[in-house]
């Protein structure tokens, strides 16, 4: 067995510290002598030895030695044969074995994801030919494409991942993010779903997340408290998680704290959707059962960006707004996609004065979930502060006409109304129609309140008849 075998069943075996130290003295052999190895060995040195530098997380490194690695198979694959080494017994059938360069790329565009260098991992995914691709492949293309905004190839990367492997679960949420029909969706999945027993399920599951993803939240709490009421997927982390959350986009807190409990109780390391349990909290001024999740979130992992934005949630609503900034920002830098994470950075800086900065942080959250109505609450009240009452209020009625005529965007609306004078006749009937549909939803209630105080100041600064 040769020393370059030796090396590659040590990779095999997870041996990472000793495949980097060993690789690494094995290449400075071959550059003070380039005769000591054969080129396809020289190339598996490379990429062992980039593997393990890419498990420590040495992303640039692993980079450059991958480049290395890919320039070496270049000038093998011009070569009609392999010179045999000199350092070492002749080249068997197994050392031929070469790794993968389709699996080379990908683990390049690997590290540029963590560089933070989409565009540099988009181009080298690019550069593998369709019909090369794995679903891996595809899948973080789609996630790429879309982050990009992309949105065509997107759809044409999750398609095919699906069209590989039917039951790609988070390509289809890809999709329907994407605003491709249910219909469409669930149609790529129909030939599996019928020929597999207890998958029927699964076409529910598609509907319930189309509604999900056209902000009809109450469609989509019925549709998976349906799923979720069934024998086979009662207690269902993931579907609890998801009704949490729907129940905080329609506004009903208690609800949405009452799931996110039961989520957290099947499963104590649960980490998704914490960061808006712990704003939920924050909010009610429960802060030290924030505290308390704080604490055991960052016990679980100190990776993601969760725990700093509960950290955050704790710091904001004590008023240690330099503090929640922080947190906020360390949230962003770990997951750059967290929505909460830029609306707890963006009500930091509005609180801090520099308004300008908050208005493109809740703009990115807007542009990330764009059902989401407290993303939009967020940048009208920068307008407001800033005292710009028409931008407000065009933001107000967009968001009116494209989330629908419910409580909640009745109750925003009718808030910028309340600024100017000549529009709050319009608020008293907004806050009206926000009232009948939901007597308990809080935020009207206050409006309302806030509203009849001004009339009746109003009332009594005029002068009294003689």
């Amino acid at each position: 067995m040769s020393v370059v075998e030796h090396v590659r069943e040590m990779a095999a075996a997870g041996l990472h510290s000793n495949v980097r130290l060993l690789s690494g003295l094995l290449l400075t052999m071959s550059g003070n002598n380039p005769e000591l190895f054969s080129p396809s060995q020289k190339y598996q040195l490379l990429v062992y030895h980039a593997d393990s530098l890419f498990h420590d997380k040495e992303y640039r490194n692993a980079v450059s030695k991958y480049t290395m690695a890919l320039q070496q198979k270049k000038a093998l694959s011009k070569t009609s044969k392999v010179r045999p080494s000199t350092g070492n017994a002749a080249a068997t059938p197994q050392s031929q074995c070469l790794p993968s360069e389709i699996e080379v790329k990908y683990k390049m565009a690997e590290c540029y994801t963590m560089l933070k260098q989409d565009k540099d991992a988009i181009a080298i995914l690019d550069g593998i030919p369709s019909r090369q691709r794995t679903p891996k492949i595809n899948m973080m293309l789609a996630n790429l494409y879309k982050k990009a905004g992309q949105e065509r190839s997107s759809v044409t990367s999750y398609k095919e991942v699906l069209r590989q492997c039917p039951l790609a679960l988070d390509a289809i949420l890809g999709l329907l993010s994407l605003s491709v029909k249910g219909a469409e969706v669930a149609s790529m999945t129909m030939n599996v779903i019928q020929s597999i027993p207890n998958l029927d399920w699964l076409s529910v599951w598609i509907k319930a997340y189309a509604f999900v993803h056209t902000g009809d939240n109450t469609r989509a709490i019925n549709t998976i408290c349906s799923l979720e009421k069934k024998s086979l997927l009662r207690d269902n982390v993931d579907l609890l998680g998801s009704l949490a959350d729907l129940y905080f986009r329609a506004g009903d807190n208690k609800n949405s704290i009452l799931k996110f409990e039961q989520a957290q109780m099947l499963d104590p390391y649960l980490i998704k959707g914490m960061d808006v349990y712990g704003y939920l909290l924050a909010r009610d001024g429960r802060l030290e059962d924030v505290e308390n999740l704080g604490c055991r979130l960052f016990n679980i992992s100190d990776q993601h960006a969760e725990p700093w934005v509960v950290s955050g949630c704790h710091s904001f609503y004590s008023k240690r707004y330099s503090r929640a900034l922080y947190l906020g920002a360390k949230a962003i830098q770990l997951n750059s996609n967290s929505v909460q994470a830029l609306l707890l950075k963006g009500a930091a800086l509005r609180n801090m004065g520099r308004v300008q900065e908050a208005i493109i942080h809740f703009r990115e959250a807007i542009r990330l979930a764009p059902c989401r109505l407290d993303c939009y609450e967020g940048l009208i009240d920068c307008y407001l502060a800033s005292n710009s009452i028409r931008e407000a209020m065009v933001m107000a009625n967009n968001v009116y006409k494209t989330l629908g005529a419910n409580a909640q965007t009745l109750t925003l609306l009718a808030t910028v109304c309340l600024e100017d004078p000549v529009t709050q006749e319009k608020a008293k009937t907004l806050l009206d129609k926000a009232l009948t549909q939901r007597p308990d939803y809080i935020k009207a209630v206050v409006k309302k309140a806030e509203l009849l105080s001004k009339f009746l100041f109003f009332e009594m600064s005029l002068p009294c008849p003689v």
